[in-house]
């Protein structure tokens, strides 16, 4: 089951139960191999991840359109608590140095529920009409998909 809050004038959430310890699903987000597995809404794939999973880390990764159009999504680990929570943003490229664009700030955190994990995703944004247009891009539809893509992977783990 999925739940879609409408947190704070800036933030979109997603929560989910997934049928999966929680430190499989922050497995699934800290190691390349797995990331590219599921990270992007089907048709779309991630072609290129590389994590470094550390406050002040970077990580570079590439999506690519169905028709063949890659997009880069650079960004900076702002917090790391293993099994527990991601705090990334894009407001940085690396080492500090600011995007020219920032977009927002993801928070996702793994709460265990017995075995399960409530799966929590929060996109944070810089303004109210970058998280209107992340709403209008499809947010709680391609988080959403990507969360069952998750969902798949870690019960195959």
């Amino acid at each position: 089951m999925t739940t879609t809050t409408p947190g704070a004038e800036h933030e979109l959430v997603l929560t989910r139960l997934i049928d999966a310890p929680r430190r499989t699903l922050f497995r699934c987000w800290t190691e390349p191999e797995l990331l590219k597995q599921w990270f992007a809404p089907l048709p779309y794939t991630i072609t290129h991840a590389e994590l470094d999973v550390r406050p002040g880390g970077t990580s570079m990764i590439t999506m690519r359109s169905p028709d063949g159009e890659d997009m880069p999504l650079p960004g900076v680990y702002l917090e790391v608590v293993q099994d527990e929570k991601l705090v990334t943003t894009d407001a940085y490229t690396s080492a500090w140095v600011p995007s020219e664009k920032p977009f927002m700030t993801a928070i996702v955190t793994f709460t265990d529920e017995g075995g399960k994990t409530r799966y929590t995703a929060r996109a944070r944004h810089w303004s109210a009409e970058d998280r209107e247009a992340h709403e209008k891009m499809g947010f709680h539809e391609g988080w959403g998909q990507c969360a069952d893509q998750l969902a798949a992977l870690a019960a195959k783990l």
